[in-house]
């Protein structure tokens, strides 16, 4: 097929549909439940942090075995199943439940994110024209985070009606995913995948960990740019965020194809210089208009990382192991958030805030050097096993 082979946009906008209801109804609750949990249970901050968090742990834990799921049995009946468990989740919260009741159904809720976004991110590839597959992975992701967006608005103009509206969104709109995501044909199937085998399939093994280092300037960026700019007398750092957030959307509507069409490995390279660059220039701005240009530059590069690295493992992993091997290197998102989000704050508390954009350029640097490492041949390359930029 060339690159401009036709998209099927029908079960397309089912499946783009479904993530993007899925995570609107979970991350409806965000804005919440803090105070839910304050008013009804009278929780301190550990127990607030606990909860809101949860989801996290079981979504990195869960999302190579729901990828592996997805090989075996199938990518539709696994991300159903997870839009399926988001919804049940919503329901519980309508139960008078305690703290650890609330606890495991947020540990619920993470697994049900796991599959939803696991199983459909391999499914997606699966629908694309082999030269399109990662302007469709930034398509997918484009939909999750606006899900995101309009779950934590609607959430909070939700509210005004009472905690059970609420509850009850964040029911009903995985409910619709669910729907959205049945009247998708089932995706063709290929040679089941072995019961053998590690979870963490070495395709994903570096790509990951140079997702991880990525990952790192977004923590920061995220954690401390409006501290940053107060303490440089700037301030209006929700503008800067806001700025990066609409380039990083932008840029993925209008140039997600670059990886297809210039080879995952040259653009994975740039975009993690271009984090690094614009991360420094957040890091020593004089003024307002030069840190929203260093998050334009920062938001462009970190936009197409994860789909350029995320070809690099579609192209070194089986196609019966793919949707393991996405799954185990999204997993690698979910650690280095983890990771990254105490060491920030040490290195804030130690350092100041500059050096937290500093180590988060640098960090973004070993991103562009592994990937440079990463694309080149491997000895002996099978034709499922490796496409070279």
């Amino acid at each position: 097929m060339t690159d401009t082979a036709p998209l099927p946009r029908l079960p397309l906008a089912g499946l783009l549909g479904g993530l993007f209801a899925g995570y609107l109804g979970l991350t409806a609750v965000i804005p919440v439940l803090p105070g839910f949990l304050r008013e009804r249970h009278h929780a301190g901050d550990l127990t607030v942090g606990a909860l809101v968090t949860a989801t996290a742990v079981t979504a990195l834990l869960v999302r190579p075995v729901a990828g592996h799921l997805a090989d075996r049995y199938g990518h539709r009946t696994v991300m159903l199943t997870g839009a399926l468990v988001l919804a049940a989740g919503g329901l519980l919260y309508l139960a008078p439940l305690g703290v650890p009741a609330l606890l495991a159904v947020r540990l619920l809720l993470g697994a049900g994110e796991a599959a939803l976004f696991t199983a459909g991110a391999v499914w997606i590839v699966q629908l694309a024209p082999h030269q399109r597959r990662g302007q469709l992975i930034g398509l997918y992701g484009v939909s999750m985070w606006g899900g995101i967006s309009a779950g934590t608005f609607l959430g909070a103009t939700v509210q005004q009606a009472g905690y059970p509206a609420v509850w009850a969104l964040s029911a009903a709109a995985p409910a619709l995913a669910a729907g959205l995501v049945a009247l998708v044909p089932a995706p063709r199937r290929g040679a089941p995948a072995g019961r053998g085998g590690a979870l963490l399939l070495r395709p994903a093994l570096l790509p990951g960990i140079a997702l991880t280092f990525g990952a790192a300037g977004y923590a920061g960026l995220a954690a401390f740019v409006v501290l940053h700019l107060d303490a440089r007398g700037i301030g209006h750092g929700v503008v800067v965020l806001s700025c990066f957030s609409a380039v990083y959307a932008g840029t993925r509507l209008v140039i997600g194809h670059l990886p297809d069409r210039l080879g995952p490995r040259r653009v994975a390279a740039w975009c993690g210089v271009g984090e690094a660059a614009g991360l420094l220039v957040v890091a020593v701005a004089p003024n307002l208009a030069v840190a929203v240009a260093g998050s334009v530059l920062m938001g462009v590069g970190f936009s197409l990382l994860h789909p350029s690295l995320a070809l690099m493992v579609l192209d070194r992993a089986a196609p019966e192991r793919q949707g393991a091997a996405i799954g185990a290197y999204t997993s690698f998102w979910d650690l280095g958030l983890a990771v990254w989000g105490p060491v920030t704050g040490l290195v804030a508390a130690g350092l100041g805030y500059p050096a937290v954009f500093a180590v988060g350029a640098a960090c973004a640097a070993v991103a562009a050097a592994m990937a440079l490492r990463i694309g080149r041949p491997v000895a002996a390359p099978t034709p499922t096993e490796v496409r070279t930029a």
